[in-house]
């Protein structure tokens, strides 16, 4: 009996040593070295106790990447929830289902591509004097809106935050599309026998209809806008002078350029709690929707 027991146990002991190893103790580790500070090319370490976080919260940077990443969070949210649910609707439609496999492939594609192969392809796009972008504006008449945009410390943080939504609004467009196709089509061919149009049959039927996907896709979406790095990092490095640095290339900057782990481990920390305060949202809402 004893052996029959062990064995469940013995099939999970090799993943639960690897979570332990790989996961939860350098969790932990990185939550204890958040109250040093040390310099890592010597074995001096100084217990410092809060002086880091102090040091974080008076930095003018952190502010400016708090209100980055909450932008980011914000228009992630409009356009990957809103805009999403809206295409995934119109490719249910009638009019357009026919062609479906061609859209669903055509904003899914983007999702397959590494994000660094985006961030480069787009540092092309974006070049002032001869990127697509400004030679479009030019080709049109508008060439008085072209810009340095990942130069301009007003447009960095926006031209990046777009990449980031090209990329990702497939993902949730085909999410939406599953949450759609589960929706009772007896509920449509009640609105259409009411008379009502798209629009309205939108927002009384399919916005209800899809909220646990709605949910879902919020917590997936606000808590990858937090934790946000490559598009970044290839794009523009949190410049120019920090106007698109985020948490991640924060962290990056203080760990590996300015030689400060300890500072860096109280960045990755301050990480660390907002996305637990979403899991618990999240958990709570679940909960919730259980009873």
């Amino acid at each position: 009996m004893r052996r029959t027991r062990m064995v469940p146990i013995l099939y999970m002991a090799p993943a639960l040593i690897m979570l332990a190893l790989f996961v939860y103790y350098p969790l932990v580790r990185n939550v204890v070295n958040g109250f040093y500070e040390w310099n890592p090319f010597t074995s001096d370490r100084s217990f410092v106790f809060l002086d880091n976080y102090l040091r974080l919260f008076k930095d003018p940077v952190f502010y400016k990447v708090i209100k980055n990443n909450m932008l980011y969070a914000v228009i992630s949210v409009i356009m990957q929830v809103g805009l999403g649910l809206v295409i995934a609707a119109v490719l249910e439609d009638k009019i357009f289902r026919r062609f479906s496999t061609f859209f669903r492939t055509t904003f899914f594609i983007p999702v397959l591509i590494s994000m660094t192969v985006i961030g480069i392809l787009f540092s092309f796009i974006y070049n002032p004097e001869v990127g697509l972008l400004n030679s479009f504006l030019r080709l049109i008449g508008l060439g008085d809106l072209a810009e340095g945009w990942l130069g301009n410390p007003k447009t960095a943080i926006y031209a990046v935050i777009f990449v980031s939504q090209w990329q990702s609004i497939g993902y949730a467009v085909m999410l939406y599309v599953l949450a759609v196709q589960k929706v009772p089509g007896e509920l449509y061919e009640a609105a259409t026998i009411d008379g009502a149009g798209k629009i309205r049959t939108f927002f009384s039927i399919t916005v209800p209809q899809v909220k646990e996907m709605t949910f879902v896709l919020l917590i997936y979406t606000v808590t990858g806008s937090f934790l946000v790095f490559s598009e970044v990092y290839v794009l523009t490095s949190g410049g120019p002078g920090n106007s698109s640095q985020v948490f991640s290339t924060y962290l990056y900057q203080k760990a590996f350029i300015d030689n400060e782990p300890g500072f860096a481990s109280a960045i990755a920390n301050v990480i660390l709690g907002i996305t637990l305060i979403f899991y618990f949202v999240q958990n709570k809402f679940l909960k919730t929707g259980e009873e």
